[in-house]
């Protein structure tokens, strides 16, 4: 399942929620009787949207059988999944970031960098957080510096400016937890 936004907090006090989206097309996934669904724990639970509006760019919704500011509050902080078969098809260089994460980042050279852990930003500007082995590198998601892109084969190569690697590797590393 693929990750289309998440459930920032409740706004107002009749069971409506604010969300952080994580979809380019958020008027084609949040619709008035769209099914969502969200994992708690070991299970999946299908949420069915009642009521959308935006405010900005952010979506605030109402969800079937969320009625007050409690229900709402104990939804803060839920991944909003659809079936990856849902997907729109993407034009030819494009790509979902589900797809990017998971995928080996190297040099031209072939000299490893790491393996993508999340994308952030937006279709104007992401970048790739790569976990390397001296703790995260920020790649910016631009076809000068990201030069081959293979989700299928799980690889991308770049082509990073001088130093850039070097410039943030490590600062945004997180504790080790085991």
């Amino acid at each position: 399942m693929a990750v289309v936004g998440r459930i920032a907090r409740a706004h107002g006090n009749r069971g409506h929620v604010i969300l952080n989206l994580e979809t380019d097309f958020p008027e084609a996934r949040f619709h008035p009787g769209a099914e969502l669904f969200v994992m708690r724990g070991a299970g999946v639970e299908p949420l069915t949207l009642t009521s959308v509006r935006f405010h900005g760019e952010r979506p605030i919704i109402g969800v079937a059988g969320v009625e007050s500011i409690d229900a709402a509050e104990a939804l803060a902080g839920l991944e909003l999944r659809v079936p990856a078969d849902q997907l729109a098809s993407l034009p030819e260089g494009m790509f979902y970031r589900h797809d990017l994460v998971g995928c080996r980042v190297e040099t031209r050279l072939g000299d490893p960098v790491g393996v993508v852990s999340e994308v952030e930003g937006t279709l104007g500007g992401s970048r790739l957080v790569v976990a390397g082995a001296a703790g995260e590198v920020l790649i910016p998601f631009a076809a000068e510096i990201c030069t081959a892109i293979d989700p299928a084969a799980k690889r991308i190569v770049v082509d990073p400016p001088d130093g850039l690697l070097d410039l943030n590797v490590g600062r945004r590393m997180k504790p080790d937890v085991t």
